[in-house]
């Protein structure tokens, strides 16, 4: 008769924290990145009555519940924030604690704090890559740490030192007089970042399937008068590029003497895109479809973002995008084992396997979407149902209790 006082307290201790548990689901239904919890319910030892083999068995209740945290994916939603990220797939974000250890988070809400710092909505720094290669690319091969986003600063003008024309020349022009003429610009910037324009001029040759061309700057640039840069380039009858030729040396011109006191400017005219020709020569009027130069001059930083793949993109005014940042994420092959510390944030456990660091997409680890934030897993209907069977399994109980001290107070009546 005592046992059932046991067993049914148990059970009501059990089932207390079971309810425990749907509450702090539903507390986090909007948290972004939140797992839920399950309860894991497991009998205690039982006892045998009687002088047989176990015929007759009565447990001792029900054990301290197991949680478990199931890492499901979570819906990706769309918010809009310029710092917003979510794992698609395996993995987590490693964020630095406030005590100093290394924290793992699904939670993508991010923002950036007083010294640019990338951090948590709750204040922890988020780990990665912001170090960057002398070629400008981030330096991904180095010890992840704190991505700090740049604010406010200038990009340094980049020289030109090469230009790309895709055009057609009307294969109907002729020799003159007058001869043919077609003509644009490319505009470059020289090392200060003070723009200049190249005026390419064709001229329509004597020569079948030749035209002349000519390449110059305004002389109000430069303290002495432009020498222009001049040359043929020759097509085959079916209007292709064939001189020069892609294994010839490229149209160059030097520009020396600039006003404004910058670097003398080299640059190439990039005829070939690796064996196609950018030059074509068809009976269709002369037309300019596509022009690039390598140079910028100074911009601003307009915004930094997070875009897909956990790069940190700044762009500039200028509309130049740079990658200053990479986000780094940890592959754990037992998730399930993380202790939650609060904060949306997960430690290791003594039976948590090492966490394997690497770029997103790789390993095994899952995608980095940017804009976005991963919902919480929490299922609404399911926990109301949960909430309903513990209610049940508790008010049981709490039955079995009733029932037994009224039969106990009959067995002590009965000696009266």
């Amino acid at each position: 008769m005592l046992t059932a006082f046991s067993t049914a307290l148990s059970a009501l201790t059990a089932h207390s924290t079971a309810i425990d548990v749907v509450g702090n689901n539903l507390a986090n239904l909007n948290t972004p990145g939140y797992k839920t919890s399950v309860v894991s319910f497991n009998d205690l030892v039982t006892q045998s009555l009687g002088a047989g083999l176990g015929e007759t068995q009565v447990g001792f209740g029900v054990g301290r519940p197991v949680t478990l945290r199931q890492f499901t994916q979570g819906a990706i939603q769309t918010t809009g924030g310029t710092m917003d990220a979510a794992i698609q797939g395996d993995g987590f974000f490693i964020v630095k604690l406030v005590n100093g250890g290394t924290g793992y988070t699904r939670g993508g809400n991010f923002q950036v704090d007083l010294s640019g710092a990338l951090t948590t909505a709750t204040g922890q720094k988020v780990q990665g890559w912001s170090q960057l290669n002398p070629d400008g690319t981030v330096n991904t091969n180095a010890n992840i740490d704190d991505i700090v986003v740049p604010v406010g600063n200038l990009k340094f003008p980049v020289a030109t030192s090469t230009f790309d024309l895709d055009l057609n020349l009307n294969a109907a022009g002729t020799a003159g007089p007058p001869a043919t003429v077609f003509s644009t610009t490319v505009e470059v910037y020289d090392s200060l970042g003070k723009s200049h324009v190249v005026s390419v001029n064709f001229t329509r040759a004597a020569t079948t399937n030749q035209w002349d061309y000519t390449l110059s700057v305004p002389d109000e640039d430069l303290t002495a008068p432009f020498t222009p840069v001049t040359g043929t380039i020759e097509f085959d009858s079916a209007g292709r590029l064939v001189s020069p030729a892609v294994t010839d040396a490229q149209p160059s011109m030097t520009i020396s003497g600039l006003a404004n006191g910058a670097t003398d400017m080299n640059i190439t005219w990039r005829l070939w895109d690796g064996t196609r020709p950018r030059l074509t020569q068809f009976t269709q009027e002369s037309g300019v479809s596509a022009l690039a130069q390598n140079g910028s001059p100074t911009s601003n930083l307009a915004r930094v973002s997070l875009a897909d793949g956990g790069k940190i993109v700044a762009q500039y005014t200028n509309g130049t995008q740079l990658v200053v940042g990479q986000l780094a994420m940890a592959m754990v092959r037992n998730p399930a084992s993380l202790i939650a510390v609060g904060n949306n944030n997960f430690q290791m456990s003594s039976r948590s396997a090492e966490a394997a660091v690497g770029l997103p997409g790789t390993g095994g680890r899952g995608l980095a979407l940017g804009g976005v934030v991963e919902s919480s897993t929490v299922d609404i209907a399911r926990e109301f149902t949960n909430l309903i069977v513990y209610q049940r399994g508790y008010q049981a109980n709490g039955k079995v209790i009733v029932t037994a001290d009224e039969i106990s107070q009959e067995t002590i009546n009965l000696k009266r």
